[in-house]
């Protein structure tokens, strides 16, 4: 099985630099049987690396320990989803899988678009190949996930076989890890779709926004995945880690952030092109930005070259992936220069007050939160460069900074569906913002009230809901609109509203949850603290509540040993809920680990962490967060995804929403008058 996944990985590799060849050629002598061949080798390139990909899982599934693959990432006790979860989880495995779904996304390209949009796949299958090429260069010679364990003999060297792995890292043993993985690489991996468009669309001086029409719903597609990734990252940070947040600005963290941030401007901005014909080059720089921000969070991620809880041991391999982002870089540069007469605006601003100006804000606001980012990113290393120190920046700059900049970025998210486009009169402006401005002031001020003094807190509740109610009122508008042309109910003249402008409404949608991703925010300014060394029967106060420790339990399976506190917690006297912060200890990699205990409720999380035994006392020790509101941000997280789904819909037209009447004969018809 293993000669079988090196040898397809081996093949496809002329079979990519045919491909690249081919379609080139093939376009530049107008040879549409060379752009076939071309297309059929990227399909055949595509089925040889999901071969690999499977002939690695058979091998991880049947502990194959021959592989060092393997050997460093499973082990015999490991639960299957787990060993096939190791697929990804080292180096090699992980390369493998970008590739694979490189491999899936070139294939579903090809036998979508080829006879559509023929003019543009050459150039789009050249790029699509050669970023196909790149990872099987990696995969072929840099970082195998085939080779084979040896150790040397006086004879030579001799294939090893361990009688058991090392195992997965303990910390990467959590139901997250099957699914978390994936969506941040079909998010990375599916922005080179655009990418490779909008190449092909500068390459042949493609006119109008052909580009943007091919390629709006697979944008869409993959940031969808990368937004359900990175909101899985926060979630399993929260259960595993232990420190009682969902985001502590770790470098691997943020990299999955950078083209979030990027993507999110694209997505906004590429709207101005397709109804005003303007900010063609922005549009240009957002989509290869965020495709080399992607494959710049690789990179991170591979090379080891910042420290992270989240990052692969350092390795050589990074000096690939920096020889592959100059060398795009400059080329993507260079094509984009010598095509800016190609690129004017139809159109210029007409006014600051408009829909375009907060369409143009908006992408500011998103660019400078992606640049504080970057920075915080890579200051050690730009202060180990300058100084010889690398000097760490942690969360309190990450949060100084992108607090203001997400209270902007939430108080255009809710003006910018009250502009009109070009221009937006005053009267327009004192109509549209007067009812959300009082609800929102109605509710900042009961907040107040109810003890909120954080000002950057009563500044998000203010915000959070002025733009739920323009929201709101936009929904209660259309409705009344469509109430009065025909016997709809509320709710049907809301579904039927939405069904007809999909991708306006499903985008309001995604807002609404964005409101309540601020929310969730919110409550971080208002978390309690506690932490306490404890033998049984003692008490722990934490708000306004009791936690009562009865003792502690020791279990035991193929895996890992644990130890787990019993604790009950009580709400004035009634007793509230019995939780089981553990502490674990894997057999295999003798690693501990802590498994915190989380009541969730949709005003506030209890959070328990067993921290282990105090040196001095041998007591346990106890970690209580009481964190308020945090399980908005996972709902919020649910409220943008099912937005992005409904915006994915087709529009029905309303013609085609009619019901459909009994033709009359032309006598008749002629008889109603006009």
């Amino acid at each position: 099985m293993d000669s079988l996944g090196s040898f397809a990985l081996l093949l496809a590799l002329p079979f990519s630099a045919y491909a690249i060849a081919a379609a080139l050629v093939g376009h530049w002598r107008e040879k549409p049987l060379l752009r076939q061949s071309a297309e059929r080798a990227a399909v055949a390139v595509g089925g040889l690396v999901i071969v690999a990909t499977l002939c690695l899982v058979v091998l991880l599934l049947q502990d194959d320990f021959r592989l060092a693959s393997v050997a460093s990432h499973s082990n015999r006790a490991l639960p299957t989803y787990f060993k096939f979860a190791a697929l990804w989880s080292g180096q090699e495995g992980s390369l493998l899988f970008w590739s694979c779904i490189l491999a899936i996304y070139n294939i579903s390209v090809v036998l979508l678009n080829r006879r559509r949009h023929a003019h543009l796949m050459p150039y789009a299958v050249a790029v699509l190949m050669t970023v196909q090429l790149f990872f099987l260069l990696l995969n072929n010679f840099a970082a195998s996930p085939f080779r084979l364990l040896a150790v040397e003999t006086p004879i030579g060297p001799q294939i090893f076989l361990p009688p058991d792995g090392g195992g997965l890292n303990p910390l990467l043993q959590h139901p997250a890890m099957v699914i978390h993985p994936p969506m941040l690489y079909l998010g990375f991996v599916g922005f080179t779709v655009p990418f490779a468009f909008a190449f092909a669309a500068l390459a042949t001086r493609a006119k109008g926004e052909q580009w943007i029409h091919v390629t709006r719903r697979w944008t869409m597609v993959t940031w969808c995945f990368l937004t359900i990734g990175v909101l899985l990252g926060g979630r399993w940070a929260y259960a595993v880690l232990g420190w009682g947040g969902y985001w502590g600005w770790d470098p691997v963290e943020n990299a999955s952030l950078l083209p979030w941030l990027t993507g999110t401007a694209f997505l906004h901005s590429v709207m101005m092109q397709e109804k005003r014909g303007m900010m063609k080059v922005w549009n240009m720089v957002l989509i290869f930005a965020t495709f080399f921000l992607c494959i710049f969070g690789t990179f991170l991620t591979r090379s080891g070259v910042l420290s992270s809880v989240h990052a692969f041991a350092q390795s050589p391999i990074g000096t690939y992936f920096a020889v592959f982002i100059a060398l795009g870089l400059v080329g993507t540069t260079w094509l984009l220069l010598q095509r800016l007469d190609f690129l004017k605006s139809d159109n210029q601003l007409d006014s600051l007050i408009s829909r375009e100006s907060s369409f143009l804000f908006n992408n500011l606001i998103l660019l400078a939160a992606c640049f504080a980012v970057l920075w915080g990113t890579l200051f050690p290393l730009i202060s180990e460069a300058v100084t010889g120190v690398k000097i760490s920046v942690g969360a309190p700059y990450f949060n100084k900074v992108q607090i203001p900049i997400g209270l902007f970025l939430l108080f255009l998210t809710g003006v910018g569906p009250l502009f009109a486009w070009r221009r937006t009169s005053l009267e327009s402006l004192r109509r549209n913002f007067t009812r959300p401005l009082i609800f929102a002031a109605v509710v900042a001020g009961v907040s107040l009230a109810l003890g909120a003094r954080h000002p950057y807190a009563l500044m998000a509740i203010f915000l959070a809901f002025f733009v739920i109610a323009t929201i709101a009122m936009e929904f209660y508008r259309g409705a009344r609109v469509l109430r009065q042309k025909s016997a709809l109910g509320w709710a049907p003249a809301v579904v039927e509203l939405t069904r007809r402008n999909t991708r306006r409404y499903g985008g309001y949608v995604i807002h609404f949850g964005v409101a309540l991703l601020f929310i969730g925010f919110v409550g971080n300014a208002f978390t309690i603290h506690e932490q306490a060394e404890v033998a049984a029967g003692d008490e722990i106060k934490a708000g306004r509540y009791r936690l009562v420790v009865r003792g502690l339990e020791q279990t035991e399976n193929d895996n890992y040993l644990a130890t787990r506190a019993k604790i009950e917690v009580y709400d004035g006297a009634r007793l509230f809920t019995t939780m089981y912060p553990e502490r674990r200890l894997y057999k295999a990699s003798q690693q501990p680990t802590t498994e915190v205990a989380i009541r969730p409720r949709l005003n506030e999380d209890i959070y328990l962490v067993y921290a282990g035994q105090a040196e001095e006392s041998g007591k346990a020790v106890i970690q209580v967060y009481i964190n308020p509101l945090v399980n908005w941000v996972w709902i919020g997280g649910l409220v943008m995804v099912l937005g992005t789904g409904i915006a994915l819909i087709p529009s029905r037209s309303p013609e085609a929403a009619a019901p459909r009447r009994r033709k009359k004969p032309a006598k008749e018809r002629d008889e109603v008058p006009a």
